[in-house]
């Protein structure tokens, strides 16, 4: 028998035996259950967190996210905020939204996190909803798609470091998107703090006012509580209509063992109930919404989303391909204009993926799917290599990206993956006008369809925009000229102690270690972003590795002509270290079409004919040399070098410190 008690919403009185808990209060899935006076109460906390929800308007709803540069404090500072408003309690593990082993060991955020905050402000509840997103730009995908459903973002700069390059590329992406933008200064605390510097850049890069910036310690706390209200203030709220037909945009979605798919979402009109029939103005599918509710900061099920909600969903989806990030979800008869979505980017870099020793292919295949599952910027397709048998061609976004992806695969599954160097898809256009991307150096055209079919070889071009001390310009500009860059832009910032310089480079030559050579010229200072530039002409040429004449498919490569002389003589050596000799004589040659770059030889082993012979006996002796000479020169012609399968992976592995 229950009876709900008067004016205590969501708690319900149940007169059931007195029961000893060890403790006064027993945390419950759904519920909480509290000795009183022999009594047991059951307090249903969810209703009561809907109920105060259900009580504010959209007008106080504010939606926002953080954007910074990588180690600008953007997780830390969200710590402070989610326990400044009590949805976690203090001093609770630091870098909370970072669910990820990989994120905390490496200290960078890599899968957007959203929260919900009930925070009150001259005595009304406002409802914020929080995005920590990434600051590097192989996750500018999951910055993006945070976006989308806020209204404003705090713009984080170091106080020690200043603007940065990727502060620079998530401003323009937030300021394009008309986000309303809060400047915040991190890291007052540290004693080469330069707030002044850090308030002219605001001013002199993003034409905001320094004024408004707000100095922060994140680390300590201070001045943490300045934000909020300033949120309150200068975020606009959801422009929605509460009334109209439903609309929920698809913002991310995941996996789960037991729930299927789960969708995040916001609600940009209408009111999302559990139950509802809805349908996808993308795959015309329908489903019915079997759990809904916001993140507070983990799951907590509701019995509706209003507009201006961003919350999740779980609606019975088995596959995460039926989930289109931008599609936009309706009630079933009520379809209506579907909302604008965004273009998911393309990956940028591609590696050869192989299992690694002592594993299945087919076992490491389902734990490679069951990843892919929660990155949806991954693109698998299976590929096979007579050198290095069944595997992968794996797109990522960037180096960071596979670099990340493959340090998941091993916590997460224990799984090893062999990745091979990173190529980029490269365009083929054909006299016709087709176009067709390149993903593979075996798809690549031969001389002869070359001569005869071929109208124009592209290569893709990235936008570098980096970051450094002025004293290393010269070098900076050295490594980008090195590396077949073209200059855009040279900016001095901080009265010339600062420079922001922008480049047009291959995509080839970023994957290539690029940033680490910026690194090394700059002594750790120098940081870079990059965003897609499209296509180029270019002069491609394949290059291929041949022992004794015969092609090792797994080795080749498309490059510009202009490396193939160093990375040519590179090549023969590299592979000559790990081949072992053989009877007959081995020649190694790096080759671009009938074109022979370079050549190493190893020499045959040799049986020592003579050693039972007689020095005196010289007719003898030439005799059992020539026809010694007769025998290794037959094997030479009809003799087949093996090459082991570890000859390649030695030859082609990369650790994950060497993708980033």
């Amino acid at each position: 028998m229950v009876w709900p008690i008067a004016g205590c919403g969501g708690i319900r009185l149940a007169v059931l035996p007195r029961i000893r808990f060890g403790s006064s209060l027993f945390f419950g899935y759904r519920s909480w259950i509290v000795q009183l006076r022999g009594y047991v109460v059951e307090v249903d906390p969810y209703q009561a967190l809907s109920e105060r929800i259900d009580a504010i308007p959209i007008e106080r709803y504010r939606n926002f996210s953080i954007v910074a540069h990588v180690d600008h404090g953007k997780s830390t500072l969200s710590d402070r905020l989610l326990e400044l408003t009590r949805t976690i309690p203090e001093g609770s593990q630091g870098q909370f939204l970072d669910r990820l082993d990989v994120e905390r060991e490496r200290g960078i955020t890599v899968k957007a996190q959203t929260c919900t905050m009930l925070y009150n402000y001259k005595g009304k509840d406002y409802l914020l909803h929080l995005v920590d997103t990434p600051g590097h730009v192989d996750f500018r995908a999951e910055v993006s798609r945070s976006y989308a459903s806020c209204g404003g973002a705090l713009l984080l700069v170091d106080a020690s470091q200043g603007v940065q390059a990727q502060t620079v590329a998530n401003f323009f992406l937030a300021y394009s998107l008309g986000l309303e933008l809060i400047p915040i200064i991190n890291k007052i605390d540290l004693d080469h703090a330069d707030i002044a510097r850090a308030r002219e850049q605001i001013e002199t890069m993003f034409e905001l006012d320094p004024v408004g910036a707000i100095p922060v310690s994140a680390k300590r706390g201070t001045n943490v509580e300045l934000i909020l209200p300033a949120v309150i203030e200068r975020i606009p709220p959801p422009s929605g209509n509460q009334n109209g037909p439903l609309r929920c945009l698809l913002v991310d979605s995941w996996f789960d063992t037991y729930q299927g798919v789960i969708l995040l979402i916001n609600v940009v009109d209408g009111v999302l109930r559990r139950g509802d029939k809805i349908i996808s103005a993308h795959s015309r599918k329908r489903y019915e919404v079997k759990e809904l509710g916001i993140l507070h900061p983990d799951r907590k099920p509701m019995n509706h989303l209003r507009t201006g909600q961003v919350g999740y969903a779980v609606l019975g989806m088995k596959k995460i391909t039926e989930s289109v990030v931008g599609d936009t979800l309706m009630l079933v008869g009520q379809e209506t204009e579907p909302l604008p979505g965004f273009v998911e980017p393309q990956p940028m870099v591609f590696v050869g993926a192989f299992p690694g020793e002592g594993l299945e292919f087919k076992v490491l295949e389902e734990r490679v799917q069951q990843l892919v599952l929660n990155d949806r910027s991954v693109t698998l397709q299976r590929e096979n290599s007579t050198a290095l048998g069944q595997g992968w061609r794996i797109g990522f976004l960037g180096t960071l990206h596979a670099s990340v992806f493959q340090d998941r695969l091993q916590k997460e599954y224990g799984a090893s993956l062999i990745i091979t160097a990173p190529t980029v898809p490269y365009k083929v256009v054909w006299n016709d006008g087709s176009e067709v991307i390149i993903r593979n150096p075996d798809e690549f055209p031969d001389p002869a369809t070359m001569r005869t079919k071929v109208l124009d070889l592209q290569e893709p071009m990235v936008k570098a925009i980096m970051s450094f001390p002025q004293e290393y310009l010269g070098d900076i500009i050295e490594v980008c000229e090195a590396n077949r860059g073209r200059q855009v832009d040279l900016i001095f910032l901080s009265k010339g102690n600062q420079v922001l310089l922008q480049y047009l480079i291959p995509t080839a030559h970023l994957v290539d270690d690029f940033f680490g050579k910026l690194k090394g010229v700059s002594k750790g200072y120098a940081t870079l972003d990059y965003e897609d530039a499209g296509y180029e002409s270019s002069d491609l040429v394949k290059m291929q590795l041949l022992v004794n004449g015969n092609s090792v498919d797994a080795l080749s490569q498309v490059m510009h002509r202009s490396l193939t002389d160093r990375r040519g003589r590179e090549w023969v050596k590299k592979f000559k270290q790990f081949l072992r000799a053989q009877l007959f004589e081995t020649i190694i040659q790096a080759a671009v079409g009938a074109k022979i770059i370079a050549r190493e030889t190893i020499k045959a082993r040799r049986k020592d004919v003579l050693a039972r012979l007689h020095a005196a006996d010289i007719s003898r002796r030439q005799k059992l040399l020539k026809n010694q000479k007769a025998g290794k020169k037959h094997m030479q012609q009809v003799g087949k070098v093996h090459i082991p399968q570890d000859v390649c992976y030695k030859n082609l592995r990369i650790s994950s410190s060497q993708l980033y």
